[in-house]
């Protein structure tokens, strides 16, 4: 099997392959994508914002950053029942995957955390893709969460070390290579991909590549993103790139790493459905469905549902890459459980002490009183 493509290991030889001829470019593309994928299927994901804003980090492309004056509104981590409800409208429409993001710049043990852990689960159980993107992970963290069900963790690298420092401060690249790490050590499949259209040069888009080359696995799903410039950000007058950029990057990851599934994510509402079909042509094997991408606009169900239809796509059914995980007891889930239903059973027990006796104050002398 080839998970990196050996002819294309070198920035050189990258470069060239990124600016062949269009056309042969993605004629190349399509041979491996045909080698290594079934070229119909296309997996249909839907992305959940589980926590929205109020983010302590400076991503100059988010919306979701604190100290950015955007008109996302900041909501707290959502209900167990909520997310089911989501997901399982998400699968009826289609959907193997679904991918949570919550708004965090890392996970923190504590009770919004064991939430998370039980929404994998509940999610899992529903025979769906469980995709999680926290922020930053330790090792402990990510066992959890692999035990709980899930699937797999995005933490993308955005785009080249080089260009990095010009987007982010709060967080370094060798920050987001650890929490990489600490999924794949803990038996979880990786997602990770980056942007483009955030003022790179064509020479920092090679660079992230060469960053997945440079690990010992490269990602399983590797999503190729467009800056889609959000008011209020950094980057809110970033000229959108041509449709014809993101063809030769879903191209060009799909030539260096013919095993990994390269993922057509941001930025589609402003591509035509006939360079959405060159993408799919070029290697592209999964979308995210629904009319959000967290905080930003996408495609409706039923113009995706149309556009399969035309091209004559398939949906990709969930574990087609991997087997189910199996979900395992949660220690923690469950200790914090028994707390609050003795906890429940004490304050109903008072309650039940005080219908039956009546309640009177406690009689408090005041100074100087007899």
């Amino acid at each position: 099997m080839m998970k990196v493509n050996s002819t294309y290991n070198n920035r050189e030889s990258l470069l060239a392959l990124y600016n062949k001829p269009l056309l042969e470019l993605v004629f190349e593309a399509a041979t491996i994508h045909r080698q290594f994928h079934n070229p119909r299927e296309v997996q249909m994901s839907s992305l959940l914002s589980i926590k929205t804003g109020g983010c302590p980090e400076d991503c100059g492309y988010c919306p979701q950053a604190a100290r950015y004056h955007t008109d996302v509104e900041a909501h707290k981590l959502m209900t167990v029942e909520s997310v089911v409800e989501q997901a399982q409208n998400a699968k009826a429409n289609g959907s193997s995957r679904l991918c949570m993001g919550a708004a965090w710049r890392e996970v923190r043990d504590n009770k919004d955390f064991d939430t998370v852990v039980e929404m994998v689960q509940a999610v899992n159980d529903l025979d769906m893709e469980v995709c999680c993107t926290l922020g930053m992970l330790n090792e402990d963290q990510a066992v959890r969460l692999k035990k709980a069900g899930l699937f797999a963790y995005n933490h993308n690298l955005d785009s080249s070390r080089d260009f990095y420092k010009d987007i982010i401060s709060t967080r370094e690249y060798d920050d987001r290579l650890n929490t990489i790490d600490n999924a794949r050590k803990a038996g979880i499949t990786v997602c990770s991909g980056g942007i483009i259209g955030m003022g790179e040069a064509v020479d920092d888009r090679i660079g992230l590549l060469l960053s997945y080359m440079e690990m010992e696995t490269p990602p399983d799903s590797i999503p190729i993103n467009a800056l889609v410039a959000v008011e209020g950000t950094p980057l809110e007058d970033q000229k959108p790139i041509e449709q014809w950029e993101m063809i030769r990057m879903v191209a060009t990851t799909r030539i260096a790493f013919p095993q990994s599934v390269v993922r057509l994510s941001a930025g589609r509402t402003k591509m035509s459905m006939e360079a959405q079909a060159l993408c799919f042509m070029a290697g592209a094997g999964s979308i995210f469905a629904g009319d959000k991408l967290l905080t930003t606009p996408n495609p409706e169900f039923n113009e995706d549902k149309e556009m399969f239809k035309i091209l004559g796509l398939l949906p990709k059914e969930a574990f087609a890459d991997g087997e189910k995980p199996v979900t395992e007891p949660d220690e923690k889930l469950i200790a914090r459980k028994k707390q609050e239903a003795e906890r429940a059973l004490e304050l109903e027990l008072a309650r039940e002490k005080v219908r039956e006796e009546g309640f009177e104050p406690r009689k408090i002398k005041t100074v100087g009183s007899n």
